[in-house]
């Protein structure tokens, strides 16, 4: 499976692919930061965001996404770019046709470290050991985007087989009702 995982910010969106499957050993195939200037007008910045995944999608061709969840911060300047950046990863998705998948940090940090509350230099550290990578990737934005992309394989695949056992389930009670 390829993933590819999309850490939103309005400023830095931190962006990556790893492929791999539940107890098999992960690669990264690519990693990046997507920048956009703040003196840049809102409706710019978004273009900017949309073009470079649709880009990253384009030459990597994942088979899923997987997204940060917008979490509650004191700053509702900060989380609106955060939102308005997942928001446009969402989309990019759906018109995609590529399924997608929202994990919260306590999700990814626990998956990645085995605790929830692990801080960003522990997640740093496993992400560049799960990887097999000599350097940790840089920004933080970078790291968090893979962390994100092997959280949803290991935390995915389980989550896709129950979605599909529920709709088997739900296909057979439709039919005892008609």
């Amino acid at each position: 499976m390829r993933v590819l995982g999309i850490d939103p910010g309005l400023t830095r969106c931190g962006i990556g692919i790893v492929e791999g499957a539940v107890g098999r050993p992960l690669t990264m195939i690519g990693v990046g930061v997507i920048l956009t200037p703040s003196t840049l007008a809102l409706e710019s910045r978004l273009l900017e965001l949309d073009t470079s995944i649709n880009d990253w999608i384009s030459v990597w061709s994942p088979d899923c996404i997987a997204v940060e969840r917008v979490f509650a911060q004191h700053n509702v300047r900060t989380v609106m770019g955060t939102a308005q950046a997942a928001g446009v990863a969402l989309l990019i998705a759906a018109k995609s046709g590529i399924p997608v998948m929202m994990h919260t940090p306590s999700e990814v940090k626990a998956s990645v470290t085995g605790s929830g509350r692990a801080n960003k230099a522990q997640v740093a550290q496993m992400v560049a050991k799960l990887l097999n990578l000599t350097e940790i990737p840089k920004p933080v934005d970078a790291t968090d985007a893979l962390a994100l992309a092997i959280c949803h394989i290991w935390r995915g695949g389980a989550t896709a087989k129950i979605a599909s056992a529920l709709s088997i389930e739900q296909a057979r009670l439709r039919k005892l009702r008609a």
